[in-house]
């Protein structure tokens, strides 16, 4: 589901297992008041071998790396063990297809903004999921415009990690965006480059040839480098290189992802009618190759799909060394 109540039965916290109802923190602690945490957003999608989390191992990875940039110096679990309750958590819920999401909080002490003088409390939930804009985006895209507020300065916060609190910005212009009509908002960086959207990583295309924001700007995605890997794989070029508002105007095609979005067309920015005004033929062939590559499907599987309810090999990142 998209909003509203999430529906799941147990949550893993802290190594052991809870009812979701009672997968509670208290109002006292520091990571809900200040919003000291990182999370993750992974899905897991039903394949003809069972259950498989995609690209689990980079969005752990990927974790740990938040923690490490929001100043965690130690967390009492490691990869392995994350991994391990990762797949465990969506066994007990027996979910085939869901969305994952760990979440390191401050879960004591730190009230004084030291981080070093709390304690860190680790949760994984899941829940159904779909699209995040709905099966029709899929064809027809969806409507944005450019957000009047800015993406984070990259030394106003780590715009590398997701950390909780970063996500202010992008409730602010969703929202903004929302009340205006539009399904999405666009957000510019300091310098008035595009960046990304709130929750999703963008593209663009134009004679043939896709461009995306340089990663100095943007979160850099998992779905991101997936469909640059895809689009390579496809014979389509693609380059890093800032893009301009009116830039965006004029493209044959524009679409973003994103683990919750997928890859979705955007067909009008700011009353613009972008290309024909639905999803390209660029667009369409990452969205084949992107769902054929989560389902088990594709060549890639088998390096991107982590399957729940068999062992495999993997590798796994150390917590505080870069990979």
């Amino acid at each position: 589901m998209a909003s509203g109540t999430i529906e799941t039965k147990t949550v893993w916290m802290n190594g052991e297992f809870v009812d979701a109802a009672k997968a509670t923190v208290p109002f006292l602690t520091p990571g809900f008041h200040y919003g000291i945490g990182v999370f993750e957003g992974i899905r897991c999608y039903a394949t003809v071998d069972g259950p498989a989390v995609f690209r689990l191992t980079e969005h752990i990875d990927r974790l740990l790396d938040s923690a490490r940039c929001l100043g965690f110096r130690e967390l009492p679990w490691t990869a392995e063990e994350l991994t391990e309750a990762v797949d465990e958590t969506i066994e007990r819920n027996g979910y085939a297809e869901c969305y994952v999401r760990p979440h390191i909080w401050l879960d004591g002490g730190g009230w004084n903004l030291n981080i070093d003088s709390g304690t860190p409390g680790v949760g994984i939930a899941v829940w159904p999921w779909k699209n995040l804009f709905g099966s029709e985006a899929l064809e027809k895209g969806v409507r944005a415009n450019v957000s009047s507020y800015t993406r984070h300065h990259p030394n106003v916060t780590a715009t590398k990690a997701k950390i909780s609190g970063n996500y202010v910005n992008s409730v602010l212009a969703k929202t903004e965006s929302v009340r205006l009509g539009f399904d999405e908002a666009i957000l510019l960086d300091p310098a008035g480059y595009v960046a990304e959207c709130t929750g999703a990583n963008l593209f663009l295309v134009r004679g043939g040839k896709i461009v995306t924001p340089p990663s100095a700007s943007v979160l850099e995605g998992i779905t991101r480098d997936s469909l640059m890997t895809l689009a390579g794989d496809l014979g389509i070029p693609v380059a890093e290189s800032p893009v301009s508002r009116d830039q965006l105007y004029i493209a044959d095609e524009l679409f973003v992802c994103g683990t919750a979005a997928e890859c979705v067309a955007l067909r009008e920015v700011d009353f613009r009618t972008i290309g024909t005004g639905v999803a390209g033929p660029v667009t369409r062939a990452l969205q084949a190759a992107y769902h054929d590559a989560v389902t088990g499907r594709h060549a890639r599987s088998a390096d991107w799909c982590h399957y729940v309810d068999r062992a495999e090999p993997r590798r796994i990142a150390s917590f505080g060394r870069r990979r």
